[in-house]
């Protein structure tokens, strides 16, 4: 019998089929911390808006400032700011809402490689599972944003826009930033479009856009005006729960 506990690598050994009864129970008792650290922490944050992008990004790199203004002009709007809370485009988001006075929190992953937490982040969670750490993203937020970004990023993107198409979530604004970047997704999506896979009514999901006042216009309506969004009394804490 495979032993989930004390694995190196106990995902691996999950997705290879079933295993013993200990030691799906251990991956449910593990799935279960992951999430109570993330309510205990993302219950006090506010509503947010997610930025994805890519952690390979560097600062002095024009996305890097585009991240930069981005969570500036999230954390104008009055939201806060939430990323993986790792490098690159991440803590190019995470610094921008800092420098601009606003929140910024992340929900980081455990990896070998790429991903610590960035020094910009009021506050943050690791967690271990991937599936897991998305339901944090998307659970808090009101919006989302998209700078470039690799597979990971595209995983997050998609993930928003097919819980929305699917009616999962609520029609939430998406904005990707850096059109050109984005320019031969577009195209295949729209070739999708073309082809039946996807209504045209889909392709106006997101908004893409280089434009910062643009994108903040748009989240402000959908995010803000849409469902009526007001600054209003924060969760207390519970110091039976210890969280004083």
């Amino acid at each position: 019998m495979r032993q989930f506990f004390g694995s190196g690598n106990d995902e691996q050994v999950f997705l290879e089929g079933p295993s013993s009864r200990k030691s799906e129970l251990g991956f449910v008792f593990r799935m279960a911390k992951d999430f109570i650290k993330g309510f205990r922490v993302f219950h006090f944050v506010g509503p947010c808006i997610t930025v994805f992008g890519s952690a390979r990004i560097e600062e002095g790199h024009p996305y890097y400032e585009l991240g930069r203004k981005v969570g500036a002009a999230v954390s104008g709007l009055g939201f806060t700011v939430m990323t993986g809370g790792g490098p690159g485009l991440m803590e190019a988001a995470n610094r921008g809402a800092k420098e601009a006075g606003g929140r910024s929190v992340g929900c980081n992953i455990a990896l070998p490689t790429e991903q610590a937490p960035n020094p910009y982040l009021d506050t943050w969670v690791d967690i271990h599972y991937f599936f897991i750490r998305k339901v944090f993203l998307f659970k808090y937020s009101y919006g989302f944003v998209g700078l470039p970004g690799g597979v990971g990023t595209m995983d997050e993107v998609f993930e928003a826009v097919t819980l929305i198409q699917t009616g999962k979530i609520a029609h939430f604004p998406i904005v990707l930033m850096g059109a050109e970047y984005w320019r031969p997704l577009i195209g295949f999506l729209e070739q999708m479009a073309k082809e039946g896979m996807i209504e045209e009514r889909d392709l106006k999901l997101f908004l893409v856009t280089d434009l910062i006042e643009e994108a903040v216009a748009h989240i402000e309506y959908y995010a803000r005006e849409k469902f009526r969004l007001k600054k209003g009394k924060q969760p207390q804490s519970s110091p039976w729960l210890g969280e004083g």
